[in-house]
């Protein structure tokens, strides 16, 4: 039997003002910001919050946007969309692409505002439905991890009424139309750790004179990749990413110096602290062994926490998500090395669920090399891909998903 927050939650999206959504859609895909830059894509969305009947602030925390709508006694429920786009050249050759030169939208936040706007008009049309208070949130810097922080720093949960619970869904590749869902840890930390090497330069005609910081470099770029091979135990997941390496000027010179860049995905503290001990013995043993003139520079940088869906409110969402879609549609995909900053949203303990939505044009999907679900998902488009293109057909059961989300939390009339 479909239950009440279930029934609402279809007839709250029954009749969705789709072509005017696809050109919110299109509109933003076409015009991606880069973090703590959204000022277009903030504007776009308080429009619409302002429309729909929401007390809407913007420039929270740099340039997020937070709507209220206060409908009566009830509980207080937060939905959340980040904003920012990628610093990546489009390769879709989509009519709408990108017209910013080296930069879109190829994680998905365009469709995820668009859902947030389309579910936010959806909820305070159908206001005399339920009752409670929903916090909007369009959130900056995901991708950087300093946009949850930011609005929380400034005053997030002072200025605007407390939630009780956190709500937030991504696109994700694999079939469109299934719903990921997962109790406890859905998604990894991430930690950016950066190396500097420091040698000794000279005439590349010469290098006896000098300490080559690349050729140390890149034996340290080999030799990190025993950290997780040989030093993480099977069972604790972990991935290890050199994701650039800068030295040099010219063909004939020797650097002095030479930087690389890391990422590590953990799921446990015990494990990245670890890790990043390895790389600081690593370096300093390498750059011992080279002879370097100075020991290494090992500097953490920006972290995203780990994301761990409370038990309550994760099977709220995906008992009425069941309902909605289909017990098939709904499914657990173990927990995912990808990071997200919006557990800061939740510092103070606030019991959160954040799901996932697939994507991939059903053209694409069948196209893809492969025999099952994994092989198929290994060779399609991912986040961060320039090919990333998110099918349209996703974009109303994205916003029935957050609608279904929202009233499974809220009093129901």
């Amino acid at each position: 039997m479909t239950s009440p927050a279930a029934r609402t939650a279809l007839d709250l999206t029954a009749d969705l003002p789709v072509a005017d959504l696809e050109d919110c859609y299109r509109d933003l895909h076409r015009h991606p910001e880069l973090s703590l830059g959204e000022h277009r894509t903030a504007g776009r969305l308080a429009e619409r919050l302002r429309t729909a009947g929401y007390e809407t602030t913007e420039g929270v925390g740099g340039t997020g946007v937070v709507g209220v709508l206060r409908n009566g006694d009830g509980p207080t429920v937060l939905l959340r969309a980040d904003l920012d786009a990628l610093p990546v050249a489009e390769e879709t050759g989509l009519p709408y692409a990108s017209e910013v030169p080296g930069v879109m939208h190829a994680c998905g936040h365009d469709l995820h505002v668009t859902w947030l706007a389309g579910a936010a008009g959806a909820l305070a049309a159908g206001r005399d439905t339920w009752s409670g208070t929903l916090l909007v949130v369009g959130q900056p810097a995901e991708e950087t991890g300093e946009g949850a922080r930011a609005m929380v720093a400034d005053g997030l949960y002072e200025r605007f009424p407390r939630p009780g619970v956190l709500l937030a869904q991504h696109a994700a590749p694999g079939p469109a139309g299934l719903y990921a869902h997962r109790p406890g840890l859905i998604l990894s930390a991430s930690t950016d750790v950066d190396i500097v090497v420091h040698g000794r330069g000279g005439h590349g005609s010469r290098p006896e004179s000098t300490v080559d910081p690349v050729v140390t470099a890149a034996y340290l770029v080999t030799r990190l990749q025993t950290v997780v091979g040989r030093e993480i135990a099977p069972r604790d997941s972990a991935v290890l990413t050199v994701g650039r390496i800068e030295a040099g000027t010219r063909h004939n010179i020797i650097p002095s110096t030479a930087h690389i860049a890391l990422n590590l995905r953990t799921q446990s503290a015990d494990v990245r602290d670890r890790m990043i001990a390895a790389v600081r013995r690593i370096a300093a043993g390498e750059c011992l062994a080279a002879g370097c003139p100075r020991e290494p520079e090992v500097t953490v940088g920006a972290d995203f926490p780990v994301t761990v869906n409370d038990a309550a409110a994760h099977r709220r969402v995906a008992t009425a998500h069941e309902e909605v879609f289909g017990a098939a549609t709904v499914f657990d995909p173990g927990p995912a090395m990808g990071s997200e900053d919006f557990p800061h949203l939740a510092a103070d303990g606030t019991p959160y669920a954040y799901w996932f939505v697939t994507s991939t044009p059903a053209d694409v999907w069948e196209a893809a090399p492969g025999a099952d679900l994994m092989e198929k998902f290994a060779e399609v488009p991912s986040n961060h891909s320039p090919r990333f293109a998110p099918d349209l057909s996703t974009l109303v059961p994205g916003i029935r998903a957050l609608v279904t989300g929202a009233v499974a939390h809220l009093s129901l009339a």
